[in-house]
């Protein structure tokens, strides 16, 4: 029998300052964003599922909304334009080295580590999917990070039906890839986004042939 992520049901911590404009402007628009806070210091947050330009501007209201400190992979040549770079990192952006030794994944698990011991929040938030076109699948590399570093995955959706962004579940990983994935599809399979059609089937992405 295959082993399951385990559901994190302890107490949650608050997120950081909400933004009161941030969730009225979500409101005014019809939506609702339910966060009741986060279970550690550091994790990863799997977004699902992106099919549209508009899930990053709702995703933008809705972590201002939260107050919740959120990380996100950029390129690091974005770092290297003085004001876009500004721009970029004030909104969360981790640059990324491809041609690092470590790799995204190894850099990335030595920064979250680093907050760590700094005591400090570090939450990294990937549209596994990376593309808003249908694709075969999930690429992996933020299921790694989390793997390697030891830290819960928060579970969140962009459900444009019933114009909620939730981000309440928390698994702990087993490190077996499809059970874990099973328990992502069971979870966020039935939510629906901009274009439900553009929604990539929740598995580890196939390589091209």
């Amino acid at each position: 029998m295959s082993p399951t992520p385990t559901v994190l049901t302890g107490p949650l911590a608050p997120h950081g300052r909400e933004s009161r404009l941030a969730r009225w402007v979500l409101r005014l628009c019809g939506w609702r964003v339910e966060a009741p806070g986060v279970p550690a210091p550091q994790g990863v947050i799997l977004v699902y599922p992106h099919t549209s330009n508009w899930d990053f501007v709702v995703g933008l209201l809705a972590k201002w909304a939260m107050g919740l400190q959120l990380r996100f992979w950029a390129k690091d040549s974005l770092f290297a334009v003085p004001v876009l770079g500004r721009w970029v990192r004030y909104l969360g952006g981790v640059a990324v080295d491809r041609s690092s030794p470590h790799g995204m994944v190894g850099d990335t698990v030595r920064q979250m580590q680093a907050a760590a011991a700094r005591g400090d929040s570090f939450w990294l938030a990937v549209a596994p999917e990376g593309t808003r076109s249908l694709t075969t699948g999930w690429r992996t590399g933020a299921y790694q990070v989390a793997v390697q570093a030891g830290v819960p995955v928060g579970l969140c959706y962009f459900d444009f039906r019933e114009r909620v962004v939730s981000l309440t579940r928390f698994v702990q990983l087993t490190g077996d890839l499809e059970a874990d994935f099973a328990a992502f599809a069971a979870y966020l399979g039935p939510r629906v986004g901009k274009r439900p059609t553009l929604a990539s089937p929740i598995q580890p992405r196939r390589p091209a042939p």
